[in-house]
């Protein structure tokens, strides 16, 4: 590059040797030079490639906004540039044109390019001689070496006749020139031509903003050095914003304060940031435009309509539009929604705060009003929550149907400590159903059923209730039944939700499911509580079905248990993981759900005899909120493990944590009566356990198989022979009640001497129990079945899985351990393996899962990689010799 050698310059940074400018003044040197780098600037080479194209096209417009590092990376690449540059900041373009055009000659003359006595200079301040231009132009394309003309701070070139003869030199001067504009707002040029003829550079702001791997480069050179995620969040900040970053790495290298804590908590009204974007930014609009800034400062994201709203003017539209193109840190959103630059934002609100004290209220209750109309639902809450209008809040909240989303989903945290905040008053119905769907989400009664009657009370008295809000107090109604244990009054609130869903419109009804789901999901699980699984399993499936709605978690999870109660562990295993899955999403820590299907896993290994297993349930966090069902399977799966352990004085402590609810459940009391005969009978106590089983429980088949084996422990065959006639031969009944059933009358034939009868029912035992792998029943029949089982062939049917494997012909009796599989199966992969286990096809598969057979078929292949097998009975095989099934 050229270095021209001036004068030195006197106090107002004129050179005293150097000729003037059309006034008469002499050229301020400073509008040449190229700006120092600082000795923390850090050289971006991705974007100096990118300017790096500049000679091959005849213009570059390096374009964003104020303080995003435009300048700086300009004249680094300048500062390289093998070829001459003319660099001018074009600070005097305000003072007409013929001002601008000998700045401009200047800057190219100081640049080493010759130009001859008749080109000249303008001669006024005003204007320039179009024969000026044409000589210029004509000079210039006659240059064998181009010349590089940065122009910088372009965007005070406010006159379009500046702009028309940039453009005429820049055409007619051919390859002898190249332009670089660099701009705070577009240029005033026919960008569209150059564009179109693909004869244009441009680096706009998404390009200069820093990434976080850049980031990290400029606070190291400061001396800082923070852990990628906390670089991350402070981009994420900052946008990449240059001027943020380094003024933030500068204050933070400085600062008393720990740096690391600073960059993550720092006030950016209260740092040289917020003087920068004032200063910069806010103070060089004009005044409706500062009015207008101010007053969108309390918005996220905004839009024309919402902006006049706020302002009561009507010219939002074009001053946002302006903003944008201006890159005053206003960023187009599209479909005409805006947002401001986060730190920009929060400088104009404690600026609307120091200004205007109070006003952010009116504001926020402005926005939630035009919102609740035009807007989403989440935005609306927010603004009418900050504008202390709970009243407004909870209209919106249960007018859009949305008081579901307290009880369940992704937002449900986010709304629980929004509406925390709600104080006593107002009592209205909506914000009395909002604080009893606080209360029951939590399992609270205490708390939430005096707001919830309340509300059903002054509904019923106006008669004139919006629907949705008598929808939102059935469907409470409905979670209250649930909570206490009061099938009864599930469905009759079941029965008016179903009436009022008629009265609502139907696209509000499609747009917001989860009412009817949650609604149907409650009324199941009052069913199940009931032991009335049938009606139970319609409700439930129903919400499973459509695997769209935040509840499909906790219907799954319930149909597990329907599974698990009615003797199908492997089938309760694979709901249970779907229920799991489907509560793998953004939301409460431990979505409602995931609490009874882990509880149902447990069961299954319980089952199993895998009480390591069935502990490491147990000990994930549950979230039970008062649920019955689900605090009845956690006593009946924790008194299980205890007993299996041979803890029998933990199961009775287990067992007589039962939940106290308005009606009993049989299926709950039976299997909590199971628990406590199994410790009985450990102990040597019989007549105690039969006691326990046949009354209350009476006819649950469990109970009947349970008090015929203390029968047969009290002596008593006959007694026992009775009881397991009363278990139904029909074929509803799973593996769970069949292979004990089949074992306790096996038992009893062998005491009446029946051996063949014995030995045909174990065989059918093992035959049923192999494809669930049910080993606690053979481990709790008693001491009679070990010496059984080692006999040919009921040994045959039981190694593997029940008993050691055959030994090897060495006579050592060890199974060689399977080679470890290739890579870790996914959940999914692992679904699939399991449904292969039990004979299902690729469709069958693929309905249970929710799935299309394609997918089905893709994790199959995965899996047979995985396993290094080819086949789906070599895969089942080896994913049982791995402990995988």
């Amino acid at each position: 590059m050229v270095v021209t050698t001036m004068g030195v310059p006197d106090e107002t940074g004129a050179d005293p040797r150097g000729p003037a400018d059309p006034c008469g003044d002499p050229f301020l040197r400073a509008r040449f030079a190229i700006p120092t780098l600082p000795a923390t600037y850090l050289r971006r080479d991705r974007l100096l490639g990118h300017l790096d194209e500049a000679p091959r096209r005849p213009l570059t417009v390096v374009g964003g906004a104020a303080g995003a590092g435009k300048t700086l990376l300009v004249a680094d690449w300048a500062a390289a540039h093998p070829g001459r540059v003319a660099w001018l900041t074009a600070q005097m373009a305000g003072k007409g044109r013929g001002t601008f055009w000998a700045y401009l000659l200047q800057a190219l003359r100081l640049a080493g390019v010759t130009l001859s006595d008749e080109v000249g200079l303008p001669a006024e301040a005003g204007r320039v001689d179009d024969a000026l231009l044409t000589r210029l132009a004509a000079e210039l394309s006659a240059r064998e070496a181009p010349v590089t003309a940065v122009i910088d701070e372009y965007d005070r070139v406010t006159d379009p006749e500046i702009a028309d003869q940039l453009e005429f030199v820049l055409r007619h001067a051919g390859p002898g020139v190249r332009l670089v504009l660099v701009t705070r707002t577009e240029p005033l040029l026919p960008l569209h031509r150059y564009r179109a003829a693909g004869a244009v550079t441009e680096i706009r702001n998404d390009e200069l903003a820093f990434t976080p791997g850049e980031a990290a480069d400029l606070l190291a050179l400061h001396g800082l050095r923070l852990p990628a995620d906390e670089v991350t969040a402070l981009v994420t900040r900052t946008r990449g914003w240059a001027a943020g970053l380094r003024l933030c790495a500068l204050a933070a290298a400085q600062g008393t304060q720990d740096p690391r804590t600073y960059l993550k908590e720092f006030e950016a009204d209260r740092t040289t940031i917020g003087d920068f974007l004032l200063a910069e930014v806010l103070k060089r609009q004009r005044a409706e435009t500062q009015d207008l800034l101010l007053r969108i400062s309390v918005l996220d994201r905004f839009c024309p309509a919402l902006a006049d709203t706020l302002t009561g003017r009507a010219d939002a539209d074009l001053i946002l539009t302006g903003l944008h193109r201006e890159n005053a840190f206003v960023e187009d959103l599209g479909h005409s929604w805006f947002r401001l630059h986060p730190l920009f934002r929060d400088i104009l609100r404690a600026h609307l705060r120091a200004r205007h004290p109070g006003l952010e209220t009116e504001l926020h209750r402005r926005a939630a009003g035009w919102l609740r109309h035009a807007g989403p639902l989440g935005e609306t809450l927010e603004h009418a929550a900050a504008a202390g209008d709970w009243e407004a809040a909870a209209d919106a909240l249960v007018g859009d149907l949305a008081l579901g989303e307290l009880l369940t989903g992704p937002r449900t945290e986010a709304l629980a400590e929004l509406f925390s905040a709600m104080g006593p008053e107002p009592r209205t119905p909506a914000t009395d159903l909002v604080r009893a769907a606080l209360a029951l989400s939590r399992g609270d009664l205490d708390r939430g059923l005096p707001p919830l009657e309340r509300a059903a009370r002054a509904l019923t008295a106006e008669r004139t209730g919006e629907p949705a809000a008598r929808l939102g107090c059935a469907l409470l109604h409905t979670l209250a039944a649930r909570l206490t244990g009061s099938p009864a009054r599930a469905e009759s609130a079941a029965r008016q939700a179903a009436e009022l869903r008629r009265e609502l419109p139907v696209p509000l009804l499609d747009r917001q499911p989860e009412p009817t789901a949650l609604l149907r999901t409650h009324l199941g699980a009052t069913r199940l509580w009931a032991g009335r699984y049938a009606e139970a399993r319609a409700a439930l499936t129903a919400v499973a079905g459509t695997g769209r709605t935040a509840p499909t978690a906790q219907a799954l999870a319930l149909l597990a248990l329907l599974d698990h109660l009615e003797g199908r562990p492997g089938r309760a295993e694979r709901r249970a993981l779907a229920a799991l899955s489907g509560a793998d999403r953004p939301g409460p820590a431990v979505p409602p759900g995931a609490g009874l299907a882990t509880l149902v896993l447990a069961a299954v290994a319980a089952d199993r005899d895998e009480p390591d297993r069935a502990e490491a349930f147990l000990a994930a966090p549950a979230d039970v909120r008062g649920d019955p069902v689900t605090e009845a399977e956690r006593a009946i799966v924790t008194g299980r493990v205890r007993l299996a352990r041979g803890d029998t004085e933990g199961a009775l402590e287990a067992a007589d944590r039962m939940a106290r609810t308005e009606e009993t459940s049989p299926w709950a009391e039976a299997h909590t009566a199971l628990v406590a005969a199994g410790a009985h009978l450990a102990e040597g106590r019989p007549e105690l356990a039969v006691k326990l089983l046949t009354e209350p429980p009476g006819e649950e088949p469990l109970c009947l198989v349970g008090a015929a084996r203390a029968e047969l422990a009290a002596g008593r065959p006959a007694n026992a022979a009775g009881l397991l006639d009363r278990i139904p031969p029909h074929h509803g009944l799973g593996p769970l009640v069949t292979v004990p059933a089949a074992l306790a009358r096996a038992q009893w034939y062998g005491v009446e001497g029946d051996l063949a009868a014995r030995r045909g029912l174990v065989a059918q035992a093992l035959r049923e129990a192999r494809r669930e792998r049910l080993r606690r029943p053979f481990r709790e029949a008693g001491p009679w079945l070990p010496p059984l089982l080692a006999t040919m062939p009921l040994r045959t049917l039981a190694e593997g899985w029940l008993l050691p494997g055959a030994p090897h012909p060495d006579g050592t009796g060890s199974v060689a351990e399977p080679p470890p599989v290739v890579e870790e199966l996914s959940g999914r992969e692992r679904d699939v393996l399991v449904r292969l286990a039990e004979m299902m096809s690729t469709e069958e598969i693929a309905a249970d899962l929710y799935v299309s057979v394609n997918t089905v078929k893709t994790h199959l292949k995965s899996a047979y990689r995985k396993l290094s097998v080819n086949r789906r009975h070599d895969a089942v095989r080896r994913a049982r010799e791995l402990g995988l099934l």
